[in-house]
């Protein structure tokens, strides 16, 4: 089974949430890693733009395939995660530390009621 850090919340996109006062820290799961295999490019908004729940918000390419990022939570981009450009193996090898994606100030931090914890994001995966 994927690591599924109990303390965030989950997407059904395979995008994850930590949550620090009104900021969440987004970035994508270790089975959307494991899935996807060595990141090889990740294409991220820019610090001040907005997202909106659910659009998309970037790019991840790996050897196999691009998938689209899908907003947890919409907000304004406090900060990007600048290292992907030149790492974006931190994706594969760190999900929830180094590879994490952004940081957004969150416009209705009642969106996190829309995500799954981490039992009820084990299930998705396991199906």
């Amino acid at each position: 089974m994927s690591n599924l850090p109990a303390e965030l919340k989950y997407s059904k996109e395979h995008e994850w949430v930590r949550v620090e006062g009104n900021k969440a820290y987004i970035g994508i799961t270790d089975f959307a890693q494991s899935e996807l295999g060595d990141i090889v490019f990740v294409e991220l908004p820019e610090v001040g733009d907005e997202i909106a729940q659910n659009s998309t918000f970037g790019t991840v390419e790996s050897v196999k395939t691009v998938s689209d990022l899908y907003a947890p939570v919409s907000g304004t981009i406090l900060e990007v995660n600048e290292t992907l450009a030149d790492s974006p193996e931190k994706v594969n090898e760190s999900p929830y530390g180094d590879g994490w994606m952004l940081v957004v100030e969150m416009k209705d931090p009642g969106e996190l009621d829309t995500l799954l914890t981490a039992a009820q994001y084990a299930e998705i995966i396991k199906g």
